[in-house]
C-alpha cells in the first residue's frame, strides 16, 4: 500500500446540517413496520427524536443499518437486479474515519465481494456525516477502474471515461502506464478538504477475466479483459435523515454492461470497429448492420469469458426475467417497484426482453433509504450503469 499527500481541495457536504426529525421517525416507524420482531417501535422513536434534539444526528442499530442498506437497494429505479435486495451483505464499518483504514476495508471489500468468482453483493458502510464532523469520502467512483487519458497524437490509452480521475491521480504523484488496462489507484479523504491519500490496490485484490471468443481464436488476440466487481463509490447512503458518504456497493455485472457499454461505446473503448474488421464485416454502409453484427459477438465473448472462469455474470434476458419476478414479489408485499424504464431496458436486444413491453410505477426522488448521486470535487459525472448494486 502506497500513500501520498496533497494540499487540501474544496468539495461541498460538509456534514454541519443536523438530521430532519421526520425523516427519522419516518424510517423507524418504516424499520418496524417491516420489522415487526423489532421490538416497541413508539420507545425507540422518542429514543431517536431525543437523540437528535441532543446531538443534531442519531446512531443507527446494526439491525437498522441494515435493514436501511437493504432497502436503499430495493428503492434503486435505474436497477434491474433488485430481486436479491435481501442478500446484500451489509459491512458495519462506521467507527472507521481514517484514510488508511478505509483503503484497507475497501480492499477487503473487493476480496469479500470477489469470493473466488461467486460474487456477493456487499455494501462497505463507513462513519456518517454529523453536525461539525463530516465522514471519510472517496474520490473514486468505483473503487476498480482502468485509467485513460489521450495520447500526443489525440488517441486514446485506456477508458476515456476515467480520463479526469487519472489526472487527479497523477497530480498526487501515481504514475501512470502506457497500457489499456492498468487498474488505478485509490484515492481516499478523511473529510471534506482534507489532504487526499493515495493507495495501489494490493496483488490478489482485483478480479479480472481475460476476454475470449468460443468460435474465434483470433479475439484472445486482442488482450481484453475486464474486471469482475463493480463496486460503485462515489453515491452517499441516506439511511433516516442520517448520510454515509462513503459507502461503497456492488452486486455482480450483467453481460451488457460491458460488452455493449464499456467496450463498445465510442467514448468508451470503442472497439466494435475493430471487431468488425477481424470478423470480415462490410462496413460500407451502416445498412450492413455492421455495429449490430459486431456487438452481438463482442457480448457473445465477455459472457463466454465470465463463465469459463467461473465469475458470476448475468445475461439481460435472464436479469429481465428476474426483475419481473422481483416485481410480483413487491406487489405481493404492498409495495410499489419504481423503475426508471430508459434504464431498465437492456442495451441490446431490448425489444426481445420482457422489461420493453411494460409501464413501471413512477420514480420518487424523495423515496428513502436511497443511494444518492454525491458531487465530485472534479466535476465529473461517474459511470453507473445500474445506478445500484447490479451495475
Amino acid at each position: 500500500m502506497r500513500r501520498r499527500k496533497q494540499e487540501p481541495t474544496r468539495e461541498p457536504g460538509s456534514g454541519s446540517h443536523g438530521v430532519d426529525r421526520r425523516e427519522a421517525e419516518s424510517f423507524v416507524r418504516q424499520f418496524h413496520r417491516e420489522q415487526p420482531e423489532a421490538g416497541d417501535v413508539e420507545r425507540r422513536v422518542r429514543e431517536v427524536l431525543a437523540e437528535i434534539d441532543r446531538t443534531g444526528t442519531y446512531a443507527h442499530s446494526p439491525a437498522e443499518l441494515v435493514f436501511g442498506a437493504r432497502v436503499a437497494w430495493r428503492n434503486a429505479a435505474r436497477c434491474i437486479g433488485r430481486l436479491y435486495w435481501r442478500s446484500l451483505v451489509v459491512r458495519d464499518l462506521r467507527h472507521v474515519t481514517a484514510a488508511d483504514d478505509v483503503a484497507g476495508a475497501c480492499f477487503e471489500h473487493l476480496r469479500l465481494a470477489g469470493n473466488g468468482g461467486r460474487i456477493r453483493p456487499v455494501v462497505s458502510v463507513f462513519a456518517p456525516d454529523r453536525p461539525g464532523r463530516p465522514g471519510p469520502r472517496i474520490v473514486n467512483d468505483q473503487l476498480v477502474r482502468y485509467a485513460g487519458h489521450r495520447t500526443a497524437g489525440g488517441g486514446w490509452v485506456g477508458d476515456p471515461r476515467a480520463a479526469a480521475t487519472t489526472e487527479r491521480a497523477r497530480a498526487l504523484g501515481w504514475k501512470r502506464a502506457e497500457e489499456p488496462f492498468q487498474v488505478l489507484p485509490l484515492m481516499v479523504r478523511e473529510r471534506p478538504g482534507a489532504r487526499p491519500e493515495w493507495y495501489e490496490l494490493p496483488d490478489g485484490v482485483v478480479l479480472e477475466v481475460p476476454l475470449r471468443h468460443p468460435d474465434h481464436g483470433w479475439f484472445a488476440e486482442l488482450g481484453l479483459r475486464w474486471y469482475a466487481v463493480p463496486a460503485i463509490s462515489d453515491m452517499v447512503l441516506e439511511i433516516g435523515g442520517v448520510r454515509y458518504p462513503a459507502a461503497p456497493f456492488n452486486g455482480w455485472y450483467m453481460g451488457t454492461e460491458i460488452g455493449a457499454r464499456n467496450l463498445a461505446d465510442t467514448g468508451r473503448y470503442d472497439l466494435l470497429p475493430v471487431v468488425a474488421e477481424r470478423l470480415g464485416l462490410d462496413r460500407s454502409s451502416e445498412r450492413t448492420l455492421w455495429r449490430d453484427r459486431a456487438l452481438v459477438e463482442l457480448n457473445v465473448a465477455v459472457l463466454h469469458s465470465f463463465q469459463e472462469a467461473g465469475v458470476t455474470m448475468a445475461d439481460h434476458h435472464t436479469e429481465s426475467e428476474r426483475f419481473l419476478r422481483h416485481i410480483a414479489q413487491e406487489t405481493r408485499h404492498g409495495r410499489p417497484t419504481p423503475a426508471d424504464w430508459s434504464w431498465i431496458v437492456p442495451p441490446v436486444s431490448g425489444a426481445a426482453t420482457p422489461v420493453f413491453h411494460r409501464y413501471y410505477d413512477p420514480v420518487d426522488p424523495r423515496l428513502r433509504p436511497a443511494f444518492l448521486p454525491r458531487e465530485r470535487p472534479d466535476g465529473c459525472p461517474a459511470e453507473r450503469p445500474g445506478g445500484c448494486p447490479q451495475g
